[in-house]
């Protein structure tokens, strides 16, 4: 698959100057933040997309605002293309790096610098851990909403670039909604800043387009995010069920019916296996379907929303209904299911999926989804935030068997395209990147492409920034 692989054509006069480049990178920036010896730029060759590797031309570890600024401004004046990185964990190839690009990095910017209870926000720099904001604001009785299953390791820069989710994003949102402001360098080097404290601006929502833009806008180096107050208690339950189709029809009842639970995350036989397995969380071997749906609040009210959850799921012939007893036992079922892809690469390689659907199409998509992977001789894992019907298929095969690399891509593309018929989308929170660059032409109709590479355009008239991503290569030369 890494042969397969298609860039906008590499811009020969950057490549022949690659050892200037260098040079005068290193006159900006310190010796430790400039990587370009051959073998130290290994790590930096893919991402968690993993299915495709290129190695770039250099990497720039800036660690501060000015020296991002320096170094694009000197790419800009030089014409040398920019790939923004964060902590790598991009599941759609939005890190993977050109041979004419510089990659800049912003793993050193991971400062955490200003918290402000009065007003609920955390400034951090774009390098900071998504898990890192809740694991310093918790003493202050607070916490950050989005919690990506990566959150560990991945970084607001990241999660701001592709508008990341989590299990919680059911009750709290996505990035955009917990995000106040941003420090941004344009493409020329210019810095700006976008919102800020307030819980709203003026003026177009110029952040609302800067999140989820995958870097191809401008380079991100501060944010200031919501931070809300922990909530008095929160209590994860199991339910399991005989068929997957009966746990997706309790999803569409439980919203239904009005409840927001904080999350309800869904598993399929083959994902509870693997994640058991794994977490030794003592999940049900003998369903077919498995939900986790935590409420949260007081005792009276997480006792009034879960009797009602149960009521409903009765409806549906649940199997297995456990409550968590306690903190440790609540850990170990979201451990089970926030290890999942890694679970998952224990025992074979993956693509993991990324497309949304309505909820009254779960039944539908899920079953679809079971017989398109079936039909091209693979296995697939399912496990999703079902509360917003954002699918994660899991699609596993054998990444040294080119055979079986293309079957898993075709089923992937397959079941993408099925998301959209069913009225979904080809992406919630991992973004388009690589991997669904050449189905935006399948959601979307010429001018709608057109208007949005306009737009793009406005901020980097030279498509410089992360160039090869988002958009097919095809539609910029029509």
């Amino acid at each position: 698959m890494g042969e397969t692989i298609k860039f906008l054509p590499p811009l020969a006069p950057v490549l022949a100057r690659r050892q200037a480049i260098i040079a005068d990178l290193k006159d900006l920036l310190p010796p430790e933040c400039l990587v370009h010896e051959e073998r130290a730029l290994v790590p930096f060759e893919t991402d968690g997309f993993i299915a495709y590797r290129n190695r770039p031309l250099c990497v720039a570890l800036p660690g501060t605002t000015a020296e991002v600024a320096a170094v694009m401004k000197y790419c800009h004046r030089y014409g040398v293309p920019v790939v923004p990185r964060g902590a790598g964990t991009s599941l759609s190839g939005g890190a993977i790096p050109e041979t004419d690009a510089v990659v800049l990095g912003l793993s050193r910017m991971n400062r955490i610098l200003d918290v402000d209870p009065a007003n609920r926000t955390a400034t951090v720099q774009a390098g900071v851990t998504n898990l890192s904001i809740s694991d310093r604001v918790g003493p202050e009785g607070f916490f950050y909403a989005p919690d990506p299953s990566s959150q560990l390791a991945c970084t607001i820069g990241g999660n701001i670039g592709m508008n990341s989710g989590g299990a919680h994003c059911l009750k709290y949102g996505v990035t955009t909604n917990n995000l106040l402001g941003v420090r941004l360098v344009m493409a020329d080097g210019e810095v700006v800043d976008i919102g800020g404290k307030a819980l709203d601006s003026g003026g177009y929502d110029l952040l609302g387009l800067i999140c989820g833009s995958e870097g191809q806008l401008g380079i991100v180096t501060e944010a200031t995010v919501r931070i809300l107050a922990k909530p008095e208690g929160a209590r994860p339950v199991l339910f399991g069920f005989e068929t997957p189709e009966q746990a997706s029809a309790c999803v569409s009842a439980v919203i239904g019916s009005g409840i927001i639970p904080v999350a309800i995350e869904f598993m399929d036989k083959e994902a509870i296996a693997i994640c058991e397995a794994f977490a030794h969380a003592g999940y049900p071997l003998d369903v077919g379907a498995l939900l986790i749906v935590e409420v949260e609040g007081s005792d009276a009210e997480m006792e009034d929303m879960l009797q009602k959850i149960i009521a409903i799921a009765r409806q549906f012939e649940v199997k297995t209904v456990r409550e968590s007893q306690s903190a440790m036992e609540a850990a170990a079922i979201w451990k089970g299911r926030k290890s999942a892809f890694g679970a998952t690469g224990r025992i074979a390689d993956y693509i993991c999926m990324d497309g949304t659907v309505p909820l009254g199409q779960l039944t539908h998509v899920l079953k679809r989804t079971g017989e398109i992977v079936e039909g091209y001789g693979l296995r697939v894992a399912n496990v999703f935030h079902a509360g917003d019907g954002n699918m994660h298929p899991l699609i596993l095969y054998n990444i040294n068997d080119p055979e079986e690399a293309a079957k898993a891509e075709s089923a992937g593309n397959d079941i993408l395209k099925l998301c959209v018929e069913a009225g979904g989308c080809l992406t919630g929170e991992h973004g388009v990147g690589i991997e669904k660059r050449d189905l935006m032409g399948f959601q979307y109709a010429g001018r709608d492409l057109a208007q949005q590479m306009a737009v793009r355009a406005a901020f980097d008239p030279d498509w410089r920034l992360n160039r090869s991503k988002v958009f097919p290569l095809e539609a910029r030369s029509a």
